[in-house]
């Protein structure tokens, strides 16, 4: 682009003001830098146009301006249902039993833990993974019975038990 040194000169020489300005206008340093790089970004846009302007600052103060409000409004928005509608339920803390089937899951090969996954927690038929996972039914079916039975003897393990009591 022929004027891109233009605008860098421009971006120069108005981003401190123009950020001190929608500091101003949001209260929150981190607000006004995400408002004025939006700002610029569209500038940066439609500068073949604004370049010409008699003041190219007054179009980027009133474009982060609007760009501002825009983001307060939609804030205020979210807060009003938030108070129409009140927290989301809490999520409860994974039983311990969770814990332990995911720590052990972990420990198991990539293969084995992938296998399981898709079968028992996604509910996919052993067909269906062989062909997603790209590797034959039978290599399939020995994934998910060697990764069951190190779950068994791993979560045995961890509980105090012997796999084979």
């Amino acid at each position: 682009m022929a004027n891109g040194a233009e605008f860098d000169e421009f971006y120069q020489g108005s981003r401190r003001r123009l950020l001190g300005y929608v500091f101003l206008l949001t209260g929150d340093l981190t607000e006004a830098q995400d408002v004025v790089q939006e700002a610029y970004m569209r500038a940066w846009q439609h500068w073949s146009t604004i370049e010409g302007y008699d003041d190219p600052e007054s179009w980027l103060r009133t474009v982060a301006n609007r760009i501002a409000i825009s983001r307060w409004r939609r804030i205020r928005g979210r807060a009003r249902a938030y108070l129409r509608h009140g927290a989301a339920d809490p999520v409860p803390a994974p039983s311990l039993n969770t814990v332990a089937v995911v720590a052990a899951l972990r420990r198991l090969p990539e293969e084995q833990r992938v296998a399981i996954a898709m079968h028992y927690l996604l509910g996919m038929p052993v067909m269906d993974i062989a062909r997603e996972t790209g590797v034959p039914l039978g290599t399939v079916k020995a994934r998910l019975h060697r990764g069951r039975a190190a779950l068994t003897a791993l979560l045995a393990v961890d509980s105090g038990e012997h796999a084979d009591a």
